[in-house]
């Protein structure tokens, strides 16, 4: 078995590949449990997620987004995006793996390469969120150095026990002169 690969979204090909994950991610969303079929139903429904794919090139593009693949042997296993919130803040979405990379280091991999390029981006933090219910997620945030934190953007009120938020500064924080 050849080694895992993540890299950019360069050609429509890879992009299909993507927006095909991005698919996949809503349904395991969707089927996951009732409070994130919730979400789902809130935040992605049919049209407005064929929307939201329809924009990922714009949305996440160079130089403030970027959109991963990761893949072995040509076939596609994940994918992971960010994108500008502000001047100084990214937000990384959609980080998903298949079931045949679960357990791989696919996911981490992602999350890697997405603060990495936020940090050469010039960013000084970074946030997630996923559901409660993850938590293989929550647990890689962490060792990642993430730390929960309350909403980064306006929330209905079911999500408030229903949604994990993090952020990460990218930047060293200088110590207070004397």
């Amino acid at each position: 078995m050849s080694a895992l690969t993540i890299r950019p979204v360069t050609t429509a090909a890879d992009l299909a590949a993507v927006v095909d994950l991005c698919w996949a991610y809503r349904d395991f969303l969707y089927h996951f449990g009732p409070t994130e079929q919730r979400i789902v139903e809130t935040f992605y429904p049919q049209d407005k997620y064929s929307a939201l794919m329809a924009r990922l090139p714009e949305e996440h593009a160079r130089p403030r987004g970027i959109i991963l693949l990761a893949e072995r042997d040509g076939i596609p296993l994940g994918c992971g995006m960010s994108h500008a919130l502000t001047e100084t803040e990214s937000e990384i979405k959609r980080v998903f793996v298949t079931d045949a990379a679960r357990g791989t280091g696919a996911g981490r991999a992602i999350c890697q390469r997405l603060v990495d390029q936020a940090r050469e981006d010039g960013f000084e933090k970074v946030y997630l969120d996923t559901s409660v219910g993850f938590a293989p997620a929550r647990a890689l945030y962490r060792s990642l150095g993430f730390v929960e934190r309350g909403p980064y953007q306006p929330m209905p009120d079911f999500t408030r026990d229903a949604i994990c938020f993090f952020e990460m500064p990218l930047r060293d924080v200088a110590a207070p002169a004397d």
